[in-house]
This record gives C-alpha cells, structure tokens and sequence, in this order.
C-alpha cells in the first residue's frame, strides 16, 4: 500500500493527545465509613473494573478516530499490478470538440453543453494539488499550460461553437507537449468523433499516458450544405451576364427534394431557384444574373435547411474591372490589326509597346499580352512572358516569319514551347477546327457543314515533343500545328504557325479571328479563387501593388483588424493570413484610405458529414492497453480522482473507519455501565 500524500501522516503524532488525557485524568475518591462495609467493598471493586475497561476502550476508538483521519488525508491506495508508485500528482488533459457538429443536440441537449458538463464532473473528482490543461479546436496560447481547478472552470465557460477543426492526431500531439514530468499524465477527449477526426492512421501515442475517449452521441437528422460556387468566366465586364455554378451536397439517407436557393448579391436578390439532390450525392444548378457595376461585388448563397445550419450559406468575392488592359508588343513590321480589333469595344483598354522598348515592370497588370511580329525575341523577354504566364496570364504569339530561325528557336525553348523546323511557303488552308473548345463555346449558334476556314500563304512548321500540355485549336493538313494552346504554370500561352501580315494569309482577315480574339481574352482574367476556407494555410492573390515607406496592408472586417503578412512573387502580391482568420465572412484588403481587394472566407464543409466512429472504430486507431473508450449513452463513466493511473484508492474506507470510530466513542459514553441510581 502506498500513500498519495504521505506528509500527512506526520499529523499521527496528534495519537499522543487522548493517550496523554487518558494517563492523567485520575479521580480521587473520598472514604466513607460504615457499620458493615464487607457488600459494599465487593460492589466497589466490581464497579471499578467496568469503568477501567470502558475508559480503555474509548482511548483505543479514540487513537483509532485519530488514525483513521489521517490516513484518508493521506489518501492510501493499492498500486496496480502491486508495482510501487512514485507519483504524487495528476496532470490531466482535457480536449473540448467546440466544431460545428456540436452544436447538435440530443435528449441531454446541445452535444458542447454535454461535454462542458461531463468535462466539470470528471474535473470535480480530482485532488485540489492536481492541474489541467483546457483544450479546444481553436489550439488558443492561454491554453497552453496547466492550471487548477477554479482557472479551469473559468475558463470551460467561455468555450464556444467554433470554425475550426483538428484531427484526433494533432489533438494528441498537442496534449502529448503538456503532458510532461513526473506526474501521473492522463489525456481526455470529449468529442462526438465526426469521421473527418481522423483518416483511420494508426494513431501514435505514449506508453506513460493514460489516453480515455468520451463518446457523445447525437440525434440523427438530415444535413444538406452549400458545397462549393465558380462562375463560368474569369472576366467580368459590367452590365454584362453573369453566369454562377452551385453545388449542394445531401449528406443524408435519403433524397432532398425542392431545395429553396437564393443568390443575393451586395445584399440585394439576383437569382432563386430549386434542386432536387440524390440521398449521398451532389447536384449542380446554373442561376444567371447581370446588372453588376464594376467594384467588388460580395455575394452569398442561401438555401433553408434545418435544423443543422452552419453550412447553409456560402459567402464569395469577385471583382468587376470597369476596363479590361491588354498589351500588344509590336515588331517594327507588324500591322495594326490588334489595334483595329480592340479599340473597337470601350471595355478593352489596349496599349501598345515597340519591341525595342518594352516596360516589363508592368506586366502584371494585363489581362491579355499579344507578341504581334516581334523580330528579334530575347530570352530576356521570355523569361519575363514565363513568370507572368506562370501567374495565371495569357500570352498569345503571332510570330515574324523572317526571322532568324536560330533566335526565334531560342526564345520559343525558353517558353517551353517547341521549336521551328523549317518555314513553308505552300499555299494551303485549314482543315480542322475545334468547335469544342471552351474558346469557341457559344460563338456559333448552329455550325454550317462547309465552314470556311483561313487560308495560309506562309507558316512555320514546329519539332513538337511534348504535347502534354497541348490543345490543337486549329490545324493544318496532316495534324500540323496552326493555332494551339500550351498550359504554363497558371497561366497558358496561344501559339500561331503564321503570322498577321497579309503576305502571310488572310488569318487577321478572315470572320474567325475576331471572335476568337476576344474569347481569349475573355478567359484571360484573373482565376484567383471566389472565397477561402478557414483553417486552411490560405495565400491571397492580388495584382502587384506598390506600398509606400510608411504604408502598411490591413485586412478587416467588423470588430477585427489585422496587418497580414505580404511578400512578392512572379508579379503578384500574395497576402498571408496564418490562423488569423476565425469567422465566416467577407474581409477589406485597404491600403491607407484605398480598397485594394475584398475576400471571403467560410467554414470547412468537412463539418457537414454527420456520420460518427463507433467505438470499434476508435478501438482500432490505437489498440493500446492504456486507451479506454466511453460511450456515454451506454457506459459509467469512471475518471474520478486518478483511479485509472494509480489503482484502488482507500481513502473512502478510511474516513469511513474513522466515522465509526467516534460513533463508538459516543455509544461508550453514554451507555456502557452507567450507575442507575435509587432511592
């Protein structure tokens, strides 16, 4: 047997006190004299007897008591596996789930309210020298250390519903940190254990920790969430329509039908509709919707589905560019045909660079970059094209086919595009036309069967190796290559076999081109993402931005502030946020007094899928003797004063012992071998 608190057991030297009041409480007693004291001396004598046995018995309840007090202070207990234990205190770990899926209720009611209560009785239980540790999905500094049991009530209080969430695994780690020392360590998880907790790893754990799951259970109900928007264009003009892709998912067992949709834009309605969704499955609707002046617009989709409705609407930014930039780097014998094209639309704001002088910095900026007969290509000028491309730009080249061959191959390599084998002067026409294309969606309302198609004068023919990233547009006779696209990084670059002069064919003349211009530059605009999610490691995209020496970016919304992170690369300003972010919502990217970009960010959907690990399952994760897992609709559950770390504890018998002891006393005293008197 060994003792939790052994300096308590100095306090048996307080034994000495009713041994030292039984040893000197003598009575004196006075003679009395009679005629015939021989029946009286035996009545004495008896009667002396019986008084030395009782006082005896009430100093042995007495020390007893005594004994018996002590020791339940010093809290006796049995070791385990009769193995001699060290350890004086518990630290005990706590992990709160505050996701989303505990806000739903059962017969006890909300699934947080349950866990703060069984988290407050299993606390209640352990030693006033024991400390805590309160952990929440929100992985909070203040959290981060040991404290005792008033701080922890306090502090389980102001636990609340949040956005985040954490695998069971990062919950370990992060409790495995604290859970440091000498002390008997204990980790405690209270969760309805969603099955996004864990990917069903084998979870790493430590042999001197006890590790206990507390299974909360919640009433089944259906759950119908927004999913995920994308608009079918990257450009927006204002005025113009707009079309938005919406996905819901019915994480339910059975299907969902007439599902009320609503888009609202800037806080005023553009479009409704109804969905149907399969029992497990997703389905799409396409709303339609114009009438946007340029700015940023912020928009939110709703649906109406209870009672589960954290995931019900999705918030999303786009921004309307009241003008759209495209550069065209101009070769000194290229017509002006770009020109022509685009100055004929107010939307298109079109500037025009010689190849001899050629404003890199600016990059950036466009939309759309047009190499019109460029005669002398750097390897400068293509790493810079690269490095735009890369950041999502479209690059579209019409080359000089006088050039030397020998520079053009150079600069045609460093774009990773494929080289020129040989100029031909035959005359021929295309053949083939891809009406599938994304470039050509909804140009032609009915396609005629003997569509004309350019005829070319002169045309490079290209060693193509690699045709991964490939997407023939139009073609030459034999499968050769007149106008394809070649996906770079984000980015992706048009490459022509001939050029715009009219020596070269009637490419610039011909009805195609001028559709096909425009839908490239249509599908020029910027793809950064409509909305973030929050617990992501989330990088902000915006057009390169000049800060000032005493200037700084902040990032804001209703009650909260706060100076991001800013770095530049490949032409863009990439904004990082950390775990700054904490709720759904739209947030102001301003520098001074000026709107730079507005962005949204929402709840992860992993929180949707209202499906549980049963108790095999979490058995299976660790399948460790020092796990135990609860359910606590059907098991007690038993975590109180560090039985399950140290074995039986006996200071319940003891104050009990020491209870019946002074019970002893009293019935001493008062009853055993009272004198009854008599007249």
């Amino acid at each position: 047997m060994n003792f939790l608190y052994p300096g308590f057991l100095f306090a048996l030297v307080s034994v000495a006190i009713p041994v030292i009041i039984h040893l000197f409480n003598f009575r004196k007693f006075k003679k009395v004299y009679f005629s015939n004291v021989q029946l009286l001396k035996e009545v004495e004598q008896q009667n002396s007897s019986r008084e030395k046995l009782k006082n005896l018995l009430i100093l042995l309840s007495r020390i007893l008591a005594i004994i018996f007090l002590v020791l339940a202070f010093a809290q006796p207990y049995i070791p385990l596996n009769k193995q001699k234990a060290t350890i004086l205190n518990n630290s005990v770990s706590i992990y709160i789930d505050n996701s989303y899926s505990m806000d739903a209720v059962n017969k006890n009611g909300s699934l947080l309210d349950e866990a703060k209560r069984n988290a407050q009785q299993i606390v209640k239980g352990f030693g006033l020298n024991d400390k805590f540790q309160l952990l929440t999905n929100d992985f909070e500094g203040k959290h981060q250390r040991l404290i005792n049991k008033e701080e922890f009530f306090k502090a389980l209080d102001d636990v609340k519903i949040s956005s985040a969430n954490k695998t069971l695994q990062q919950i370990l780690n992060r409790q495995g940190n604290i859970l440091t020392g000498s002390a008997n360590k204990c980790s405690i998880i209270i969760s309805d254990f969603q099955k996004n907790i864990s990917n069903l790893a084998k979870l790493d754990t430590k042999n001197d920790i006890q590790y206990s799951f507390l299974k909360l259970n919640a009433t089944t109900l259906p759950n119908i969430a927004v999913d995920s928007v994308w608009t079918l264009s990257p450009n927006h003009q204002p005025l113009a329509n707009e079309r938005l892709v919406v996905q819901l998912k019915n994480y339910s067992d059975e299907d969902a039908k007439n599902i009320p949709l609503k888009l609202s834009i800037n806080n005023q309605q553009k479009a409704i509709g109804s969905i149907n969704i399969p029992a497990g499955k997703t389905a799409k609707d396409t709303l339609n919707f114009s009438g946007l002046n340029s700015g940023w617009q912020k928009g939110i989709i709703t649906i109406k589905d209870f009672p589960l409705t954290f995931d019900d609407s999705l918030a999303f930014s786009f921004n309307v560019d009241q003008n759209f930039q495209v550069l065209s780097i101009n070769g000194n014998l290229a017509q002006n045909y770009i020109q022509a094209l685009f100055a004929a639309d107010k939307y298109y704001k079109l500037t025009n660079n010689s190849e001899t002088n050629i404003n890199y910095s600016d990059f950036s900026k466009y939309g759309l970059i047009v190499l019109n007969g460029i005669k002398t290509p750097s390897t400068g000028l293509a790493q810079q094209l690269k490095t735009y491309a890369n950041g999502g730009g479209t690059i579209v080249l019409f080359p000089d086919l006088d050039a030397d061959l020998q520079t053009y191959n150079s600069f045609l390599n460093a774009l990773s595009l494929p080289a020129v084998q040989a100029l031909n002067t035959s005359v021929t026409k295309v053949d083939k036309i891809d009406l599938q294309n994304p470039v050509f969606k909804s140009v032609f309302e009915e396609v005629p069967k003997n569509l004309n198609l350019p005829t070319v004068n002169r045309y490079f023919s290209f060693i193509e190796k690699n045709n991964a990233t490939k997407e023939n547009i139009l073609q030459l006779p034999g499968g050769k290559l007149f106008f394809a696209k070649y996906a770079i990084g984000r980015g992706n670059i048009y490459l022509s076999a001939s050029g715009l002069n009219q020596t070269d064919g009637n490419f610039a003349r011909h009805p195609i081109f001028v559709p096909l211009m425009y839908r490239l530059s249509l599908s020029g605009g910027s793809e950064d993402a409509l909305y973030s999610t929050i617990g992501n490691e989330n990088v902000l995209n915006i057009k390169n931005i000049t800060i000032g020496k005493n200037q700084t970016l902040k990032l804001s919304a209703k009650q909260f502030e706060t100076i991001p992170e800013v770095r530049f690369a490949n032409g863009k300003t990439l904004i990082y946020t950390a775990d700054q972010i904490k709720n759904p919502g739209f947030y102001n990217l301003s520098l001074a007094d000026s709107l730079i970009a507005v962005y949204s960010f929402n709840s992860s959907r992993s929180e949707s899928d209202m499906h549980y690990l049963s108790k095999t399952d979490l058995a299976n994760l660790a399948n460790r003797s020092n796990l135990k897992i609860y359910d606590t609709d059907k098991d007690a559950v038993k975590l109180i004063s560090g039985d399950n770390q140290i074995g039986q504890t006996l200071w319940k018998l003891c104050l009990i012992l020491s209870l019946i002891f002074i019970a002893a006393e009293i019935l001493l005293i008062r009853f055993f071998n009272n004198p009854k008197k008599t007249i």
